[in-house]
């Protein structure tokens, strides 16, 4: 199995999964810019969306989009890190995954464009206020934003949320959120995962 990849996006939540399942896998970094690998094969022809995560199987089935890679990856350990499909408890994951890509992970999009209106930037950061209003009433009460557990949430909302930091976004007025980030930062397969990518990225500077 190959994860296709690019250091700092959010295919690192599938890239903690693996590490946190202890899935064997190959990692190909992707050079998002140019859209181009190591080789210099056209990642269009991998994914013709042009981003990662990209999951890709040993018969050559690829399958994308962070939330859908995720719920595959646990499913390859059942019961580990996502409760059974068929399950109430399964659908309200999903729909934890759901918030995360639509209002977090795409929340963020204005934020990484130079040239954004400083009026969009600023309506931008309400709006993502308001979902880390949301985040950090369920982070006061417990330690993961889904269940009494680590699962294939928290890989997500983690990698998203890490995002702050990079775009300057201010968390304080979160201190739950910015304890949780720095909790979940501390796990063993998410430092896993950051090893990789950052000596995969200096090793192909």
């Amino acid at each position: 199995m190959k994860l296709y990849y690019a250091p700092g996006a959010c295919s690192l939540a599938p890239h903690i999964v693996l590490h946190e399942l202890g899935l064997p896998y190959t990692p190909v970094k992707v050079d998002l810019r140019a859209h181009k690998l190591a080789d210099g094969t056209d990642f269009y022809t991998i994914n013709p969306h042009g981003y990662v995560p990209v999951i890709e199987l040993d018969d050559g089935t690829r399958i994308t989009e962070a939330h859908v890679v995720l719920q595959y990856l646990a499913d390859l350990r059942p019961g580990t890190l996502a409760p059974a499909f068929g399950s109430v408890e399964r659908y309200k994951l999903m729909e934890t995954l759901g918030f995360i890509a639509s209002e977090i992970h795409k929340g963020f999009s204005p934020l990484w464009y130079p040239d954004t209106p400083d009026a969009t930037r600023a309506s931008t950061l309400t709006k993502l206020g308001k979902r880390f209003d949301h985040v950090s009433r369920i982070l006061g009460q417990r330690q993961f934003i889904f269940g009494d557990t680590f699962s294939i949430a928290d890989a997500y909302l983690y990698t998203v949320g890490s995002w702050s930091h990079f775009l300057k976004v201010d968390l304080s007025k979160w201190p739950a959120l910015q304890q949780y980030l720095t909790r979940i930062g501390e796990r063993e397969s998410v430092r896993k995962a950051k090893s990789v990518e950052s000596t995969k990225a200096a090793a192909a500077a």
